[in-house]
C-alpha cells in the first residue's frame, strides 16, 4: 500500500521539478519563486513544502539534474574524441550556453556532494591522464570562460571564440606534453 501512495508523491515531486526548471530556463533565477512554481503545477504554494522544505532544496535537485546532464554530454564528447580536451571544453561550453540560467544557478552555489558532480568531472580527469591539478585548472578555465561569456564579462568586440581556442590549445598542449 505504501508503494501506491509513493507513486503520486513521486509524480508530483517530478512535476514540481519540471515546472521549476521550465520557469528557470525561460525567465531566469529571479522568476523562480515557490508561488510561480505552484501556479505552474496547479497547486497552492504551501503544497510544495510537502515535497521540498524550501526553494534551496529545489535548486539542489535542479543542480543535480544539470550535473547528470553535463556528465552525459561530456561522456558523449569523450567517446567521440577520446583524450581530447578540446572536445570536452566545446561540449561543456555548448551545454552551458544552451542552459544559461540553469548553469549559473548550479555553478554559482556549492555543488551537491553527490555522485553527479564526480560523474560530470570524470571525463576531464581521464583526459588529464591522472594530473589532478591540471584537470582542476582546465575545469577552472572552462567554467570561468562560460561565466564570463554568460555574464557579459568580455569587452565589446572581443573575439570570444578565439579566446576559447587559445585556452583550449594551451590546455591541450599541456595534456599532450
Amino acid at each position: 500500500m505504501t508503494d501506491l501512495a509513493a507513486g503520486p508523491a513521486v509524480s508530483r515531486r517530478r512535476q514540481i521539478v519540471t515546472a521549476a526548471r521550465v520557469l528557470l530556463e525561460a525567465e531566469g533565477q529571479e522568476a523562480l519563486t515557490m508561488r510561480r512554481v505552484a501556479d505552474r503545477v496547479g497547486v497552492r504554494a504551501s503544497a510544495l513544502y510537502k515535497h521540498f522544505p524550501d526553494k534551496s532544496h529545489l535548486l539542489t535537485v535542479l543542480a543535480g539534474e544539470m550535473l547528470r546532464e553535463v556528465a552525459g554530454v561530456l561522456a558523449t564528447a569523450e567517446s567521440a574524441a577520446p583524450g581530447s580536451f578540446a572536445a570536452l571544453a566545446t561540449a561543456y561550453r555548448a551545454y552551458a550556453l544552451g542552459h544559461p540560467h540553469l548553469y549559473l544557478v548550479t555553478m554559482g552555489r556549492a555543488l551537491p556532494p553527490a555522485a553527479a558532480a564526480d560523474a560530470a568531472a570524470a571525463p576531464l580527469f581521464r583526459t588529464a591522464g591522472g594530473d589532478e591539478a591540471g584537470a582542476r585548472a582546465a575545469w577552472a578555465f572552462a567554467h570561468g570562460m562560460v561565466v564570463l561569456e554568460l555574464g557579459g564579462g568580455f569587452p565589446p568586440g572581443a573575439d570570444v571564440p578565439a579566446v576559447w581556442e587559445a585556452g583550449i590549445a594551451a590546455f591541450a598542449g599541456r595534456a599532450a606534453g
